[in-house]
């Protein structure tokens, strides 16, 4: 753990106006911006003897002042849960989630959850997180299965955060959904914000954060679509949100309208088989497929290929079944 550290940073004479939180990320290269957005957030960052923002430009001659506090040891008590390793060394660890589990603890999720299981598997994990999210660089949907990196220390944390940020991972997820699409290939592009309808839930809207979702279609078939889908933003709820947006939700998805909303307007027979199809897929059937970066350590480009778990094999298997 690193210890308590006070800084006192004075701005060049020549130095050319920059923001606060990209300066200091830069000037001190191992403390990651978003912990320092927060403590600038928390009014923690002098400027000249007063709080200032993260957008502040800084300027010549100005004094920056605060103090980096040391991470407060987390108390999640680790539980002992299989999980299914695709790689790990002592700055890192891929795996394969199940769906169904939860990736940090929240609010009902208290035990059980992926942060659980890897402190029991792991033991030390980067503190960025915070408490409840230790080690976790990105997340998956609890109903979402598919590949994760997540990292053992700060600095490994800091530069797969770095390379999520500028898009340089390669990200690939499969998903079954709703309806034919007509286009081979496409693009989705637009603002990510909350619902005002519903805080839990995501929707587009004409302001919020910009996302970016590229598309292809893999398979065509009488009621539903297989496609592979490459993220070039990571926004909650993104792909859902977004295939939503184009309706072709994903199959099974209960807060998207994946689920019953779909079948009307199907003849009877079609309506039948989809109703069945539902009942046995209890989940979206949406899947992080491949995962590629490059090791912050070693250097080295990592790609990691994942199996669809058997729920979505037997459900594109059924779907096969019905024809064209």
């Amino acid at each position: 753990m690193y210890e308590e550290k006070a800084f006192e940073i004075v701005i060049p004479e020549n130095k050319e106006k920059e923001r606060l939180d990209k300066f200091l990320t830069r000037h001190l290269g191992n403390v990651s911006r978003a912990r320092l957005q927060k403590l600038i957030d928390a009014g923690q960052v002098m400027v000249d003897g007063r709080p200032a923002k993260s957008s502040h430009l800084v300027m010549p001659a100005e004094k920056i002042e605060f103090t980096i506090p040391r991470p407060q040891k987390v108390d999640i008590e680790p539980e002992n849960i299989p999980l299914e390793i695709l790689y790990e060394d002592p700055h890192l660890l891929v795996l394969n989630k199940k769906a169904g589990m939860v990736v940090h603890p929240a609010f009902s999720n208290y035990s059980g959850t992926l942060v659980h299981a890897l402190l029991y598997h792991c033991g030390d994990l980067s503190s960025i997180g915070g408490r409840q999210r230790p080690g976790i660089v990105h997340r998956l949907d609890k109903d979402t299965s598919g590949v994760m990196v997540v990292a053992k220390d700060d600095i490994t944390h800091q530069h797969l955060s770095r390379q999520f940020a500028d898009k340089t991972t390669e990200r690939k997820y499969w998903a079954i959904v709703w309806g034919k699409l007509k286009k081979k290939k496409g693009k989705i592009e637009t603002y990510i914000a909350r619902s005002p309808k519903d805080r839990k839930k995501m929707s587009v809207q004409t302001s919020g954060k910009w996302a970016i979702t590229n598309y292809e279609r893999l398979e065509v078939h009488k009621i539903h679509s297989l496609i592979e889908l490459k993220l070039e933003t990571g926004r909650t709820h993104q792909i859902r949100v977004h295939l939503s947006y184009l309706g072709h939700p994903v199959f099974g998805d209960m807060e998207y309208g994946g689920r019953n909303r779909q079948l009307g307007g199907l003849s009877n027979n079609d309506r039948r088989f989809a109703s069945e199809l539902l009942s046995t897929m209890q989940r979206q059937a949406l899947h992080a497929r491949e995962l590629g970066f490059v090791h912050p350590i070693k250097n080295e480009l990592l790609h990691f290929n994942t199996e669809l778990p058997e729920d979505m094999k037997l459900l594109l298997e059924q779907i096969r079944s019905d024809g064209v």
